[in-house]
């Protein structure tokens, strides 16, 4: 069945794009996110040797010097000239987890094999999910986590940087799993997709036969945990954050209790319950005592993070108090992801997040729903 999914998906591409790696000192195996010695820089420079496919942007004869100790474990994105300077890492992996509306009608497997950054694997953000669940791409079991991303070859000691084709999206929703699962080396990039290419960095346009049979081989470890069989030995070894997953029933009692803030990432509109809901048979609302704080909010026009200053508005202004706990949500645990990435820029790095969500909330024929009129 998985299988067959990723040979739906696939698309062929006339041709393949050979490219030779870089050779960059091992930064991920010293003390990278640790300290920054003071004028320590990597400097990259123009060679004949060098491919267009992964160096174009340096092919103008541009010469570009990034300082090689610049992510910190308390910053939660990486910007594109620092992935680009250590993209051959030996340590370092870098994830597509593009994920996109049902009525957007766009396949992100088909898009990652026509365009993705270079050696990138494809994170299937509905494959690798709970199958116990009607409810769409809930967090799966740690047994389940661990068994697809050994799949695609992940391991412990790897520091991840995760993307998605918008911007900032999904790409939250896959650095707050392997958060949840323990795993704190990992990063959303800046701007994701878009901003790579508009920097100049060349995208691979076919995909590895390497990088399609792990894709594969992620959503079908995932469905033998689920039905009960063995699957392969695992790399990647879970510690599970509870604190980092709310319920519907946690959900629940902090309406009486009122200890957390619950921040709702959806539009305005949909927490109004002026908008219908997208998914059928979800009424319009929120849940009673929420606030509203649209991710879109969380980025510029170039969809990069806003700096620490101008999130710190944002929450103010819906009257977020920062020295309180905060629960994020959304309609299916994607976006409320983004309000965490916020949130850990600014200093929270034990933001929860309701999975189940306004589609969880919504469906429940008890649970107390309000509305602006």
């Amino acid at each position: 069945m998985a299988s067959s999914l990723f040979t739906r998906r696939l698309v062929h591409s006339s041709f393949s794009i050979s490219y030779k790696p870089q050779v960059f000192t091992s930064l991920l195996n010293k003390k990278l996110f640790y300290s920054r010695p003071k004028h320590t820089h990597a400097t990259l420079k123009t060679s004949s040797s060098q491919s267009p496919c992964v160096m174009s942007s340096f092919a103008a004869g541009r010469r570009a010097e990034y300082s090689t100790l610049s992510v910190s474990p308390k910053e939660p994105v990486v910007s594109v000239d620092w992935l680009h300077a250590n993209l051959r890492e030996p340590d370092l992996k870098v994830l597509d987890a593009s994920w996109y509306m049902p009525d957007e009608q766009r396949n992100p497997f088909q898009e990652y094999q026509v365009a993705h950054i270079p050696g990138a694997l494809f994170f299937d953000v509905d494959g690798i999910a709970d199958r116990t669940t009607n409810l769409p791409h809930m967090l799966p079991s740690e047994e389940a986590f661990a068994a697809a991303v050994s799949a695609l070859g992940l391991e412990n000691k790897d520091g991840l940087v995760v993307y998605d084709g918008k911007g900032i999206f999904s790409a939250a929703r896959v650095w707050w799993m392997f958060r949840v699962f323990g795993h704190d080396r990992v990063w959303v990039l800046d701007g994701g997709l878009p901003r790579w290419r508009a920097s100049g960095y060349d995208v691979e346009s076919s995909a590895s036969g390497d990088a399609i049979l792990k894709a594969s081989a992620a959503s079908e470890a995932i469905e033998k945990v689920y039905q009960g069989q063995v699957v392969g030995p695992t790399t990647f070894q879970t510690k599970f954050q509870p604190h980092l997953i709310w319920t519907l029933e946690q959900v629940k009692r902090n309406i009486e209790e009122g200890t957390y803030q619950l921040v709702d990432a959806r539009s305005k509109a949909r927490f109004d319950g002026d908008a219908p809901e997208p998914r059928k048979g979800i009424r319009s609302g929120h849940v009673p005592g929420s606030k509203c704080i649209p991710f879109p909010q969380m980025l510029d026009a170039s969809q990069t993070l806003l700096p620490a200053d101008e999130l710190k508005k944002r929450f103010e202004q819906e009257g977020i108090s920062l020295e309180k706990p905060v629960v994020t949500a959304c309609g299916t645990g994607v976006t409320a992801c983004i309000l965490a990435l916020g949130l850990n820029r600014l200093g929270k790095h034990d933001v929860a997040v309701y999975d189940g969500s306004w589609t969880e909330w919504g469906a429940q024929p008890d649970t107390p729903v309000e509305t602006s009129s």
